[in-house]
């Protein structure tokens, strides 16, 4: 294990790690948002940005906050400036990317989220909504936010964990991640958000590459082989 790389773990608050997982062990490591290749919002979070390709077709998801675009909608618009922007199912990185606000488009912006720096819009083309986060630098906001509608959601993100079943430690980027080996230790899972990770074996000499995975809600992904082509079935 090389001596540079630091062991990442952010602490889930007990309520959200019960309203989400029940009695699994919240070993929760959350990841930043991925941009897109085109290129996309680094949408910053408290981790350091990350970089991958948008999905050839990304699934749709019902958001349960607004049902229905309002009729009468504010004089507030985000345009994707720079590059194009994930538009999430929910207002934080650990939702599911439903589709993208393309450069040099615009969406009315029809509600915020009071704890974050995110907005609900109207999915240009559609009626239905999404969020954006507004504090990339690839998002400009027009109007005054002030008079659009505020709330908060309480749908919260399904976690997908990354789940080592080798009896190698596995390292994950991006985000800097070490999964210990899997000998019946909960801690061989990590949660990661939505994205896509390269995971390497640093068990072993030049650390290889196992395995090129993407991460989606509710979606558990298992490790089964190490850096040696040797394979294992999870406990």
């Amino acid at each position: 294990m090389q001596p540079r790389r630091i062991f990442i773990f952010l602490v889930i608050p007990l309520l959200l790690a019960g309203c989400l997982r029940g009695v699994r062990p919240a070993v929760a490591t959350a990841l930043p948002a991925l941009t897109a290749a085109v290129p996309v919002s680094t949408e910053t979070q408290p981790a350091p940005a990350a970089t991958s390709t948008i999905p050839a077709a990304i699934p749709t998801a019902t958001v349960a906050v607004i049902s229905t675009v309002p009729s009468a909608l504010p004089s507030v618009t985000i345009s994707a400036v720079k590059g194009n922007v994930f538009i999430r199912r929910g207002p934080g990185m650990a939702y599911n990317p439903i589709d993208v606000l393309y450069k040099d488009t615009s969406a009315p912006v029809i509600g915020r989220d009071v704890l974050s720096r995110w907005v609900q819009v109207v999915i240009p083309g559609s009626d239905k909504m999404g969020w954006v986060f507004i504090n990339s630098g690839f998002a400009q906001l027009d109007g005054d936010l002030s008079s659009v509608p505020d709330f908060t959601p309480t749908d919260w993100p399904v976690p997908g964990y990354l789940i080592n079943c080798t009896h190698h430690d596995l390292y994950i980027m991006p985000g800097e991640i070490i999964i210990p080996a899997s000998f019946g230790d909960p801690a061989n899972e990590a949660w990661l958000y939505p994205g896509f990770y390269t995971v390497q074996d640093i068990s072993m000499p030049g650390e290889p590459k196992v395995q090129d995975v993407e991460m989606r809600e509710g979606v558990d992904v298992e490790i089964r082989v190490d850096g040696t082509g040797e394979g294992r079935k999870c406990p």
